[in-house]
């Protein structure tokens, strides 16, 4: 067997797709922020464990800190799987279809969620609009209650409606994208 029979087992790390545009080279990058805000909750997890197991000083802000911290990164997630069209997909039909009803369906799909991502900012901005301001238009950033008592809930809220606000504009880029892509033989997306 020649080493060209055997496959290589270094295998390319998938980035956003070129129809993504320099927004989703962007988001690309802006993952690794979020990638070790995880690493970071992980590290405080530990810590707390530490404190509270050994020394039976435990803290009063590990636990909130690591469900923002992991929190931010999921919403993050959303936006990167946009990037690089890895969300799920049922292709039972779309694999099916030759490749210029797919990128026609790629166009449609790309508009669809760019309006339902839309649909979504706006409920996101009405819970900022509470989540930040008391009803006799105060700035009073909503808080959790607890003994530590932090302003996360509302900076995870403002947090979604700027993820969703990308997501909505990264959905318009991919389907200029798609819109541009040449229309080749029978690729098929993942």
């Amino acid at each position: 067997m020649s080493q060209t029979d055997v496959e290589s087992p270094v295998r390319e790390a998938p980035r956003a797709i070129p129809e993504a545009g320099r927004l989703g080279r962007a988001i690309e990058k802006g993952a690794y922020l979020f990638a070790a805000g995880i690493v970071l909750a992980a590290c405080i997890l530990l810590m707390e464990v530490f404190l509270r197991y050994v020394f039976n000083r435990p803290t009063i802000w590990a636990h909130e800190t690591t469900t923002f911290l992991c929190g931010l990164a999921f919403l993050y997630g959303g936006l990167f799987c946009v990037s690089r069209n890895s969300h799920i997909r049922v292709v039972l039909i779309y694999d099916a279809l030759p490749a210029g009803a797919r990128r026609i369906l790629n166009i449609f799909l790309s508009l669809l969620s760019m309006v339902a991502a839309g649909f979504f900012a706006f409920a996101a901005w009405i819970m900022v609009g509470k989540a930040f301001w008391t009803p006799q238009g105060d700035v009073r950033m909503e808080t959790s209650g607890s003994a530590w008592n932090p302003p996360t809930p509302a900076l995870v809220k403002a947090f979604l409606l700027v993820i969703l606000i990308v997501m909505a504009v990264q959905f318009l880029v991919l389907a200029h994208g798609y819109l541009r892509r040449p229309v080749r033989g029978t690729e098929s997306f993942e």
